[in-house]
């Protein structure tokens, strides 16, 4: 029994030299983590005196400055120099923007402007305009300022924050009305060159900011100053400090009185006690929990950054969107607004980009966006703004040209850069820009308004002959306009087909076997209030607006039902690019040929451009419609842009030469030109029509040089479907030409 209890305290003994030493080391952390915890706090409330000691020393400057900055806001401003040394002076003009405006921007209590000589000539005080002669009471201090202004050279200053000022300004504080208050003066000078001014004709614009709760109250919550305000003597209560104002001759104006920053006795009062019991716990979870959440905010942060940055900007070229570029638009035109400004704004769309994409392939594409856009920037000044719309369309903002003819060298710049050739992947690319151009106010200073007539004289740049720029002129705006009316007008037209429109025909005539072997089918528009309408005035409007597929395949239905009653003669259709790239076409031709009229006699006739523009969807239904027997015309041959070579790549069947030529064989090279033309498409194989044959020499000539065919006035002018019956009916519709049934 007694060697149970030996073991026992042997037990206790060696619990007890185990834990003392755990137990000793845990009052000493203990100890450490109390003393650690008050030393820190101390050593946090000393920098705390230190932090706001230094903010106190900067107050009185940064306050100098703010006011000396709020001055700028309209002191460097061409119109203020105009309206100060106006006669009479424009009161409102300078309440509103030197005077009583100040109090509402920064909080100016008196305002004044003085004359170049020094006298007062405008005085506001407290929100109202008051006498000059109050400038009395700001005399005494201001004109020892004015005077040591005056010696200043007109340059630019920096403060110690290394802050641009943009013009000389002399400060001091100083007791106005037996209150503590900063004086600054700013001399009143132009903006640009526009104005000049003589050395020493400045005006000065003098401002007094009452150091009162309120204006350091602001100072206060700006810098983190607890309980900041200004008082005549230094305070008794000992939790107080405070620091003498000086002027510049180091007199004491007033105190500045704060509440210091204590935040390490109030950390130590308040979680001395809970963190000696939790400490070690706390500061793991805390450190852990801390570590993932800073993790994910760091990602969170990281991930909306970039979707800011996408919804605001192209991912293709880093520039601007639309969104962005709307917004800053908007901003521009409010400045240009306030500041009664120019402002130009461009839309810019580029020629050719499609045969790009469709001949090298999107990524091809996609580097020439590119590289535009870094010409683009390029071309313009860095404060210019520039973005990219959408597609290969841009637009940039220039704001504050010097007038019309430099926006109109910047347009030629772009204009021609964009036309050097573009490296793609070891091929050369040629493209070209159209610019619509809108400059404010002329042209409106609402965005919707600027951005519209922009577009309009991009439209007039692209169909004037694009790799141009142009202006919107008011004109512009009545096309629009007309453009919209025959929209709506031929869209009722096409709810009543049968009574607005009609379908004549003009024949055309070989001359090899001297009768009448086609008719060219030709829309009439009856109008019920403008009588008959040429196609030249509605056929563009009804292509722009996609009207132009229901039209021609009206036009094309009407004509192949006519030609049923005219067995022996070719039929010919003018088609548009629009109706080719429609999947529905070439099954609308296949169910007409199935109706009664043979593939060989129905022709298609498609413009010189308009083929040569066509994208691969045209070539595709081309080739298709020549499996189905259908001919091809190439109509006003000799206009565009395309070689025979091409032509017969496309398998063209038929050329006509357009009557610009036939008007012209009458010179000698126009009759060399015409005669060219012939030989070169007799030597490829193509047959020939001549339009708008008028005089008997003009049908000798083409007789002569062995063109095929003819059409114009000299035979017949276009009629209606019953005169050509009528035609055919006579002897003399297959007779000789040189006798035509007219």
């Amino acid at each position: 029994m007694s060697s149970r209890l030996a073991l026992g305290e042997n037990r206790k003994r060696m619990v007890g030299r185990l834990t003392a030493p755990v137990v000793a080391a845990a009052l000493c952390l203990l100890a450490l983590m109390l003393g650690l915890l008050e030393w820190s706090g101390h050593e946090v409330d000393r920098i705390a005196r230190n932090r706001d000691e230094v903010i106190v020393s900067q107050i009185l400057v940064k306050s100098m400055d703010r006011v000396g900055h709020a001055q700028e806001a309209t002191t460097v401003w061409s119109e203020a120099v105009r309206q100060v040394v106006r006669r009479p002076l424009d009161a409102g003009w300078l309440d509103r923007n030197l005077g009583i405006w100040f109090q509402n921007y920064a909080g100016i209590d008196e305002a004044y402007i003085l004359d170049p000589q020094g006298h007062p000539i405008y005085a506001m005080r407290d929100g109202r305009r008051v006498r000059p002669e109050t400038f009395i009471a700001v005399e005494e201090v201001a004109m020892p300022l004015l005077a040591r202004l005056k010696k200043i050279p007109a340059a630019r200053k920096r403060t110690g924050a290394d802050i641009a000022m943009l013009s000389p300004g002399q400060a001091d504080i100083a007791m106005i009305r037996g209150r503590p208050a900063i004086v600054s003066l700013k001399p009143i000078v132009p903006d640009n060159g526009a104005v000049h001014q003589l050395p020493g004709g400045d005006s000065i614009h003098v401002a007094v900011a009452y150091l009162d709760d309120r204006f350091i109250g602001e100072i206060a919550q700006q810098y983190g100053l607890a309980g900041a305000r200004f008082a005549f003597a230094p305070p008794t209560d000992d939790t107080l400090r405070s620091v003498p104002l000086r002027d510049r001759s180091g007199r004491v104006v007033s105190h500045l009185v704060w509440q210091p920053f204590a935040p390490g006795s109030q950390v130590i009062a308040a979680l001395a006690p809970p963190l000696v019991i939790a400490l070690l716990l706390v500061t793991v979870v805390l450190f852990v929990l801390a570590n993932r959440l800073a993790r994910r905010t760091h990602d969170l942060e990281e991930s909306r950054l970039h979707a800011q940055h996408r919804a605001t900007h192209d991912d293709l070229t880093g520039l601007g969107n639309r969104a962005m570029f709307e917004q800053r638009l908007d901003e521009v035109l409010a400045r240009a607004r306030r500041h009664r400004t120019l402002l130009a704004l461009l839309y810019i769309d580029l020629d050719r980009f499609k045969q790009v994409n469709d001949t090298l392939g999107h990524p091809a594409g996609d580097a020439l966006i590119r590289q535009v856009a870094r010409r683009l920037v390029a071309e313009v000044r860095g404060y210019d703004i520039v973005a990219r719309l959408g597609g290969d369309e841009f637009a940039i903002l220039i704001g504050e040209p010097e007038d019309r003819s430099a926006i109109e060298g910047i347009c030629a710049r772009i204009v021609t850069e964009l036309e050097r050739p573009f490296d793609l992947s070891g091929s050369q690319a040629f493209i070209g820009a159209s610019i619509g151009v809108a400059v404010a106010p002329g042209d409106g200073l609402d965005r919707t308004e600027l951005t519209r007539k922009a577009d309009i004289a991009l439209y007039k740049a692209k169909i004037e002959g694009r790799s141009r720029y142009v202006f919107f002129t008011p004109d512009m705006d009545l096309d629009v306009r007309s453009r919209e009316e025959t929209y709506r007008e031929l869209r009722l037209a096409l709810a009543d087909c049968d009574r607005q429109l009609e379908v004549h025909y003009q024949p055309i005539w070989s001359l090899e076997k001297n009768r009448m072997v086609g008719v060219e089918a030709l829309l009439r528009w009856q109008h019920p209030e403008q009588g008959l309408v040429a196609p030249g005035d509605f056929i563009r409007s009804a292509e722009e607006t996609g009207l132009i597929t229901v039209l021609g395949e009206w036009v094309l239905r009407r004509a192949v039902q006519d030609a049923r009653a005219w067995p022996d003669l070719r039929v010919a259709v003018n088609v548009s690019p629009i109706q080719l790239r429609s999947r529905k076409f070439v099954d609308i031709v296949r169910e007409l040929l199935q109706g009664g009229i043979s593939a060989e006699r129905l022709e298609l006739e498609l413009t010189e451009t308009a083929l040569m523009a066509a994208s691969g969807d045209v070539a595709d239904a081309l080739a298709d419609l020549r499996q189905l027997g259908v001919c091809c015309a190439l109509d006003d041959f000799g206009t565009g842009y395309s070689s025979l070579s091409h032509i017969r790549d496309i398998a063209v069947d038929r050329i006509k030469i357009d009557r610009s030529f036939v008007n012209a064989v009458d010179t000698v090279p126009g009759a060399a030109l015409v005669e060219a033309i012939v030989g070169l498409a007799r030597a490829n194989g193509l047959r020939l029509t001549a339009e708008g044959v008028e005089t008997p020499d003009q049908l000798a000539f083409l007789q002569r040089v062995g063109c095929h065919e003819v059409q114009g006035y000299l035979f017949s002018r276009p009629v209606a479907a019953d005169a050509i019956s009528r035609m055919l009916a006579r002897p003399s519709g297959g007779g000789d030409v040189m006798s035509p049934p007219l």
